[in-house]
């Protein structure tokens, strides 16, 4: 663990600053635990910089109608606060379930309680034996920024975890602001004419990487067991 870095919270919002506490799973560029430390730690551009990267995980949840569940980020956020997103973006945390490793069940135990957490949604929806692991991204960008995931940066190996539910949603205000489903040309027309929509940066660079290839045949994808660095040509 690093040294905590004395920066204030006092200016956030309570929930969210409690939330920072939790503890993350350090990890090599290889995705092996080699420790664990505070969120706010793992998000500071200062630990960054040392080299300090952690495990996450972004799930992708599709309808029935194949179509995508994207969340608007609240304003309460500290990091990308009011960004649009993919249906669930955070992190396993450092405890003996969402360490296990073996066939992702530690992560796929996260995507199921974040799920819960920021959107209501009942485990029964989402069972864990449903979410397909499709590949692992080491993503990284540089910061001039406090946080390392601010406007654009951030450090870590992100879970790529695709599921298809038809879902009841009971949206947690502190964590998201809005939702929207999107077809893959409803989307695809977004990106090209955003309006005043701002999207946060590993969701950009998966879709246009990875997920609108693999949207068009979701029932025949392949696990891809190698981690893909993306973000590194800015360095």
């Amino acid at each position: 663990m690093l040294p905590n870095i004395d920066f204030s919270l006092n200016a956030y919002d309570n929930e969210q600053v409690r939330l920072m506490e939790e503890m993350c799973i350090l990890v090599d560029e290889n995705d092996k635990k080699i420790g664990a430390d505070s969120k706010k730690n793992c998000h500071l551009m200062a630990n960054i910089n040392k080299g300090l990267l952690h495990r996450a995980f972004s799930v992708f949840l599709f309808n029935s109608e194949n179509k995508l569940l994207l969340q608007q980020r609240s304003d309460d956020k500290i990091t990308f606060p009011s960004l649009w997103t993919n249906t669930c973006c955070s992190h396993p945390l450092n405890t003996p379930l969402e360490l296990d490793e073996n066939n992702q069940i530690g992560v796929r135990r996260a995507a199921q309680r974040k799920l819960q957490h920021e959107l209501g949604i009942k485990p029964r929806q989402v069972p864990i034996d449903d979410f397909v692991f499709l590949t692992r991204i080491h993503y990284l960008a540089p910061s001039d920024g406090i946080w390392g995931e601010h406007e654009k940066n951030l450090h870590l190996v992100d879970y790529v975890l695709i599921i298809r539910a038809d879902v009841d949603l009971e949206i947690n205000p502190n964590e998201v602001k809005a939702v929207e489903y999107f077809s893959l040309e409803e989307l695809t027309q977004k990106f090209e004419n955003p309006g005043d929509w701002k999207f946060t940066p590993w969701f950009k660079l998966i879709s246009e990487t990875f997920l609108f290839a693999w949207w068009k045949n979701l029932d025949n994808i392949k696990k891809d067991e190698k981690i893909h660095k993306l973000g590194f040509d800015n360095l």
